[in-house]
């Protein structure tokens, strides 16, 4: 029996999806509910596994393919067995007609290269990202091989010329000016798309301060090991922040605020957004009514998001919404920055690294653990005393972390 495997209905912000990694090919046996196929959207990858166990008996979109809800990607036969399915492959590709060498008198369309290329030299060259046109083949009728394209890549890599038709490109590699052209991800182009819409939507404005982290400093190193022995995690500074900032938010609401046309929606919850690093770009997973959990709560629930996002593991819902974002540079190293506003919000605070400065305390010259404090912030709803009353209520709460404790 064969099946249909369809995209599934997306998210209601998400009109559509890039096929970004075929896990399996077609003659591959799969499980049912394994991961056939990674759907890549604007703000998250999706899994599209297997509805049963079986064969892939055809792939109908290839990689980067952009489809909808309800498009048919592949065929999946319940009855097959991997072995039957390659076999038969085989006798296809056969019996196949020949097709001319590809050779280096012309141009030759690359759909038409790759065409004749067999499921495992497909996923080579995709991996590698390669271009088969450029690829000499040795096998029959001038065919690209699995051994053609492990010999293209180590003589690409070592900057030696792979064929005649790639020696201007490998002469340019070998002299140290090599060029790669690669597209953005959607995640990448989401990311710039919304980074530019908030530089020409918004009235952006910085103010910065500091803050001497020694009292949480201190606080973390007396009760460190009793916290992790309890909860089973490290307690760390973001929940600190977290709370720092929510205390200070509460004060002063238009920073956790957003404009709608012409309305200020002021919001009577605090979902606080944590950037967090992946190797696909920047997501701000959201923590939700972020006022109520305990500081241990805070801390598995940052690593939980961090770990998940950077697996892929996100949902939708848990990128979504957000009142307030808090984005940490300082775990790079970023000493200053200005960070950029996270739209529709209104405020993002940014953190950074902690650095011994020499500070002045009562006529006394000491060195002490400095952080800077940035808050980037949409001058159209929030005054620039607003702002600045906003982070030194977060100055003040970090330097006297009892104050969290009592809400003074």
């Amino acid at each position: 029996m064969k099946i249909e495997v369809k995209v599934p209905a997306l998210p209601e912000s998400v009109a559509d999806a890039t096929l970004a990694k075929w896990h399996k090919q077609v003659g591959e046996a799969i499980k049912r509910d394994e991961n056939l196929v990674d759907l890549e959207t604007d703000k998250v990858m999706l899994e599209l596994p297997a509805p049963q166990d079986g064969v892939v008996a055809e792939i109908k979109q290839p990689d980067g393919a952009v489809v909808k809800s309800g498009t048919v990607v592949a065929v999946i036969d319940t009855a097959a067995t991997a072995q039957a399915t390659a076999s038969v492959s085989e006798k296809a590709t056969t019996a196949a007609p020949d097709k001319p060498a590809v050779v280096a008198q012309g141009p030759v369309a690359a759909n038409e290269v790759e065409s004749d290329l067999s499921p495992a030299v497909r996923k080579l060259v995709s991996e590698h990202n390669l271009d088969a046109t450029q690829i000499a083949g040795s096998g029959k009728d001038g065919r690209i091989t699995k051994s053609d394209v492990l010999r293209h890549i180590e003589q690409r890599d070592s900057g030696a010329a792979a064929s005649p038709r790639t020696l201007a490109p490998a002469a340019a590699v070998s002299s140290g000016r090599s060029e790669q052209r690669v597209p953005m991800t959607r995640l990448r182009a989401r990311i710039a798309e919304r980074l530019v819409e908030a530089q020409h939507t918004a009235a952006m404005l910085t103010t910065f301060n500091e803050v001497n982290m020694q009292p949480v400093m201190d606080l973390r190193a007396r009760y460190q090991e009793a916290f992790q022995k309890k909860y089973g995690i490290k307690l760390g500074f973001m929940s600190f922040f977290i709370k720092a900032a929510v205390e200070a938010l509460k004060q002063y609401p238009a920073v956790n605020a957003s404009i709608d046309g012409a309305d200020i929606l002021y919001h009577n919850y605090f979902d606080i957004g944590v950037a967090v690093s992946t190797p696909r770009g920047l997501v701000v997973p959201i923590l939700r009514d972020a006022d109520q959990p305990s500081y241990a709560e805070l801390e598995q629930a940052v690593v939980d998001c961090a770990t998940r996002a950077r697996d892929g593991k996100l949902s939708m819902e848990e990128l979504s919404g957000g009142t307030f974002t808090i984005t940490n540079g300082g775990v790079f190293g970023s000493l200053l920055s200005t960070p950029i506003l996270n739209p529709p919000q209104s405020a993002i605070l940014g953190m950074h690294k902690i650095a011994e400065r020499a500070m002045v305390e009562n006529g006394q010259v000491v060195a002490r653990p400095m952080m800077y404090l940035a808050l980037s912030y949409d001058h159209r709803i929030i005054d620039g005393h607003e702002a600045v009353r906003f982070l030194v209520t977060i100055k003040e709460a970090l330097e006297d972390p009892a104050r969290l404790l009592l809400q003074v």
